[in-house]
């Protein structure tokens, strides 16, 4: 794998597209992360390669974003996202990838075509704490993130509803999908799929994710709120599009 060039081909576009997300752009390019890569390398081991490569671009945008969160956010959802990745766990030989990616592209698609009439209709307006939302999308996000790394749209759903600073939003999702990736190293272990070919292959890939992740913060610090959030929408958009057909695509042909 680590002499094949074909690897590299799709493996570093794949850690640069991931590295912008997770500097603050968020949207589709951290989706395409596990499926392009996945071009040359069975899913399961792309996703395993990946993880290690997710922690160090956390380390890096927490630094980033220090100082930058609402902390009633991360109170209100990460209990439960903590229990959708027990239940990644305990349902991961039932629950197929292409089930979750076919759910979650629903739901995203439902959330932007709400936010979209209301925004057409002129009634567009912020949504207050709840923490039963909150608990189930936080249980939705951790859930997808364990199964697909998907866990992007559940959250957004939540938190981008609250129409916070883009420093704030930002800042705060820094910090949720740390301590997520984190959660997740323990039943990825468990579950065997850390070996040592996957984990040099993440060290030699290493590198460039700091650079691409500060570039992302970079371009996000400098968008004004009425862009950044419909940008965030329109990936919202485009991310439930390719959820859905990702889907139905595997749905289809198994």
């Amino acid at each position: 794998m680590l002499t094949d060039p074909w690897f590299y081909a799709a493996a570093i576009p794949s850690v640069l597209l991931v590295g912008l997300s997770k500097g603050g752009l968020g949207g589709a390019a951290a989706l395409i992360g596990v499926p392009l890569m996945a071009l040359v390398v069975p899913p399961v081991q792309a996703a395993a390669i990946l993880l290690p490569i997710l922690i160090l671009m956390d380390i890096v945008s927490l630094w980033l974003w220090r100082g930058n969160r609402d902390t009633a956010t991360l109170r209100i959802m990460l209990p439960g996202a903590l229990l959708g990745i027990a239940i990644g766990w305990l349902t991961a030989a039932i629950v197929t990838e292409a089930m979750v990616r076919l759910i979650v592209g629903v739901v995203a698609l439902a959330f932007f075509l709400r936010w979209f009439a209301t925004r057409m209709a002129g009634s567009e307006h912020r949504a207050s704490h709840s923490v039963a939302r909150g608990t189930f999308w936080g249980t939705v996000s951790g859930f997808t993130s364990f199964v697909a790394h998907a866990g992007g749209p559940p959250y957004q759903v939540y938190a981008l509803a609250l129409g916070q600073a883009p420093r704030i939003y930002v800042g705060t999702s820094v910090i949720f999908f740390a301590i997520v990736n984190a959660v997740k190293l323990v039943p990825y272990f468990a579950l065997g799929q850390f070996d040592a070919a996957n984990l040099t292959a993440s060290a030699v890939l290493m590198p460039i994710a700091p650079l691409a992740t500060i570039a992302g913060a970079w371009i996000v610090r400098r968008m004004r709120a009425e862009v950044f959030y419909p940008f965030m929408y329109a990936m919202v958009f485009i991310v439930a599009l390719k959820l859905i057909w990702d889907g139905l695509s595997a749905l289809l042909d198994g």
